[in-house]
């Protein structure tokens, strides 16, 4: 268990950096003069790196470096913490468009080998709570995270906010190294490709938990991309969306161990149900009441929801794959959320410009029904022939 916990507090620190610069990265850029355009490509292109270096992070794991991995992707986050500096001290956009990309292609490399090694090391019969400790520590890293650099970013400049991220990324690398010491080639042989049999991913578990996500990552990105957007034109300030977020964040932080336990012992689909259809009752409490204070009832649900389905979804596609293609496995899983975060943003966005911003919420629960849907056709097939 001090391995597993080593690398969650790593998983933390490493997040920790990252959403620690999320909320003043469009200030920021307004201040090297970005067009309102020009914000959203800095704000967007680490999602796209982290899209694409993934696969890139889970060969690696795959062929036994997955703890050097993480090691990596935090060393890189560093990297990216001293370039933020220099864009700050230079007014360069260039340069902080640059670092915005090497942050994304950090978080690429680093993703799915923190994800299966918690399924490597998990305790026998404890996978899906050992995911749920690891998503703690990613919620954690999520709440504290936006405070913490507003704040500093508020009181000592920009300079020492994205200074954080050097500081955090460097604990996160050092926290992997005793592991990396303890462990060594244990998890998987290094420089073999011997049963590295991708084709397995094609499993129904895989695929369908996989497809879900991309749906339930699509109704998620309603919430962060335009419920702030709706509050804005009607004038309320930004600390409104920002308490709807830490509530979002502190119920799933609290469900997340809870879920994890409880699809070890049930099996993930049945979680997964209860957390979807909290999740859509969330929704739909929004869609009712939209305005603060009322509508923190609906980022509890949300929250809680979150927090009970995604151990069990990550339980649900990873917990059976061969361990040589786990890594790979959690890349590609990953990136279905990235997809569908993506697609949610377009998709959304280009209805949004017909119906309004508040118009788009009646589609969020349609879209994490789908999820809900999806995650069952396994099990029906199954009945269905016998």
């Amino acid at each position: 268990m001090r391995n597993i916990w080593l690398l969650n507090l790593s998983t933390f620190f490493f997040f920790l950096g990252i959403s620690s610069v999320n909320p003043i990265i469009s200030p920021f850029a307004m201040t090297l003069g970005a067009t309102p355009f020009v914000v959203g490509i800095l704000a967007g292109v680490t999602s796209v790196l982290s899209l694409i270096s993934k696969p890139i992070g889970g060969l690696v794991g795959d062929r036994g470096y997955r703890l050097e991995a993480m090691i990596a992707g935090n060393l890189m986050a560093l990297v990216s913490g001293v370039l933020y500096v220099g864009s700050a001290l230079t007014g360069s956009v260039w340069l902080f468009a640059f670092t915005r990309a090497l942050h994304g292609f950090s978080m690429g490399i680093f993703f799915p080998s923190s994800l299966s090694t918690a399924v490597d090391l998990a305790p026998i019969g404890r996978v899906g709570e050992t995911l749920g400790w690891r998503g703690m520590m990613f919620s954690l890293g999520n709440i504290v995270g936006p405070a913490l650099g507003g704040y500093v970013s508020d009181y000592l400049g920009f300079t020492a906010a994205f200074a954080l991220t050097a500081l955090f990324s460097a604990v996160g690398a050092v926290l992997v190294v005793p592991v990396l010491k303890d462990v060594g080639g244990g998890i998987v042989s290094k420089g073999s490709r011997e049963e590295a049999d991708y084709s397995e991913l094609l499993r129904p578990g895989f695929i369908a938990a996989s497809l879900s996500l991309l749906f339930f990552a699509a109704s998620y990105s309603g919430i962060t991309t335009f419920l702030p957007a709706l509050y804005k034109e009607l004038s309320y300030p930004q600390k409104v969306f920002g308490t709807y977020m830490m509530l979002v964040g502190a119920a799933s932080f609290l469900t997340r161990v809870f879920g994890g336990r409880s699809a070890d012992r049930m099996g993930p689909i049945p979680i997964i149900r209860a957390g979807m259809i909290t999740v859509i009752t969330g929704y739909v409490l929004l869609l009712y009441i939209t305005l603060p204070p009322g509508s923190y009832l609906s980022a509890l649900a949300v929250g809680a929801g979150f927090g009970l389905a995604v151990p069990a979804m990550q339980l649900m596609a990873l917990g059976n794959l061969p361990q040589r293609i786990r890594a790979m496995g959690s890349s590609v899983y990953t990136m279905f959320f990235d997809l569908g975060t993506m697609a949610g943003q377009f998709g959304l966005g280009y209805v949004a410009n017909d119906v309004g911003y508040n118009g788009i919420l009646k589609f969020l629960p349609v879209l994490a029904g789908v999820a809900l849907l999806i995650i069952h056709l396994p099990h029906l097939w199954r009945d269905r022939n016998g």
